[in-house]
């Protein structure tokens, strides 16, 4: 259902207002020396700062974690230049919404007055929604602020992007989630608390101020319930149930932490690639996806520099699907361990990608004639297969001199082994195979490449 956006010209709510109203609310600063948190943006000479201090309002997009203070700073803004401040939800709103926002801008503008449209979670808005917006940035009808949790590139339309400047904002850190605490509590009826609950509490939320607000909250009524007026660990843990760590398994932050533990593994470090997979874990993936992204790695970064990777990657994805959780992620987590300390090649990945270039540049050549197929008698009398040598019916079951490109296609040497692991031994067969090669085209005598190739007896 349509919903109309809302007007929020007047102060936010200060230290004083009511109980009834959330301590997040009670506590959303009422100017910039206020914000704890986000140094990078607005620190002196950073750009958010520069922007409020000369009174240089633009349009952006606010990307970052919730809870890190998105919505705080479109309103400062929007209080800095004494500017309407529409805000609407894409999670409830749609084009209604919007055509309600572009006529209060009119009216305020007609009354000399500048709009600032805030869109919460733009990214839940689609094309057709979010170019409604264009003519009227454009036009410089409203400043328009976006905040999202998912990477803009991916969700927010180009041609919007294009005209928005976008501010990536980081999760709060320890520290400033503990001076943040210090004025909960305070607002929350003086409550004082210990230095190894500060720090446990800080860690609760992650990164997330409105997460430790509500925590805050909860300890509030604990300590009241019990006539306490100091936090210590046991209240703490009596007002805070267990809960997992901030790990959104569909957004951008799923994404990094894959990523993490793949460049672990590849960087050839198992224990950074073991804390990545226990994050993921703990955030509730999938353990079949790891298994799936780990048979990726064996290939990708290992090949055959340890042909085993693969084989033992497989066996312990089979191992969890026989198992299940969480007996059966001990497999996965050798097998993470087997793929970081493995020899590293990325031989394979580039070879695959080498052949699909040639392929798309040389286009589709001829099968050569011995190479084809002749199940019929009229393939045959085509001279099809005819003089192909059978590998298996020559020394060494290499038939030397033997062309297997297309005519006319340069003979490429699209896999190109490392001097890594098992890669090294099979980089030095190929260059004996290919020095038997030259041979035989020559036309030099060639001795049984199974005496004279290195490591062919291995």
């Amino acid at each position: 259902m349509d919903q109309t956006p809302s007007l929020f010209d007047e102060e936010p709510a200060g230290p004083g207002a009511s109980t009834s109203i959330p301590l997040a609310e009670r506590l959303r600063p009422r100017g910039l020396d206020d914000v704890v948190g986000q140094e990078h943006l607005l620190g002196a000479g950073k750009p958010l700062r520069v922007a409020f201090d000369t009174r240089r309002m633009h349009s952006m997009i606010l990307w970052g974690p919730p809870g890190v203070g998105k919505t705080t700073l479109a309103r400062l803004i929007a209080q800095q230049f004494n500017a309407q401040f529409i805000a609407i939800s894409a999670v409830l709103a749609g084009v209604k919404d919007i055509r309600d926002a572009v006529l209060l801008a009119e009216q305020a503008r007609a009354a000399g007055r500048s709009t600032l449209v805030f869109v919460d979670e733009v990214h839940r808005f689609n094309k057709s929604q979010q170019d409604a917006f264009l003519p009227h940035v454009e036009s410089g009808l409203f400043t328009f602020i976006g905040a999202t949790t998912e990477n803009p590139s991916f969700e927010v339309n180009s041609a919007l992007l294009s005209r928005a400047t976008v501010y990536v904002l980081q999760p709060l850190t320890g520290a400033e989630l503990q001076v943040l605490a210090v004025r909960g509590l305070e607002a929350s009826g003086g409550l004082h608390i210990e230095p190894d609950a500060l720090a446990q509490l800080a860690a609760h939320a992650d990164g997330d101020a409105r997460r430790l607000f509500n925590a805050i909250e909860a300890v509030t009524a604990c300590a009241q319930a019990s006539k306490r007026n100091v936090v210590d660990m046991g209240l703490l843990h009596a007002a805070l149930a267990e809960s997992l760590r901030r790990y959104d398994k569909a957004g951008d932050q799923f994404y990094d932490v894959i990523s993490a533990l793949h460049k672990s593994v590849r960087g050839s470090d198992p224990d950074a690639a073991l804390y990545w997979m226990a994050r993921m874990l703990d955030g509730g993936v999938d353990p079949l996806y790891i298994g799936r992204r780990l048979v990726r790695m064996a290939s990708e970064d290992i090949g055959l520099a340890d042909p085993r990777a693969l084989g033992h990657t497989l066996d312990a994805v089979a191992a969890f699907e026989r198992l299940g959780s969480p007996e059966g992620e001990l497999a996965l987590v050798q097998a993470v361990l087997y793929l970081s300390i493995a020899p590293k090649s990325n031989a394979v990945y580039v070879a695959a990608g080498e052949a699909r270039r040639f392929v798309r540049e040389h286009g589709t050549a001829a099968v050569p004639m011995h190479l084809r197929n002749a199940p019929t008698k009229l393939m045959r009398s085509l001279g099809a297969s005819e003089g192909y040598r059978y590998a298996h019916d020559e020394p060494g079951a290499f038939a030397a001199g033997e062309r297997y490109f297309p005519e006319g296609l340069p003979e490429t040497r699209l896999y190109r082994p490392t001097d890594r692991g098992q890669e090294a031994r099979i980089a030095e067969r190929l260059a004996e195979l290919r020095r038997l090669n030259r041979q035989a085209r020559a036309g030099t005598k060639v001795l049984d490449p199974s005496t004279s190739a290195p490591g062919a007896r291995d």
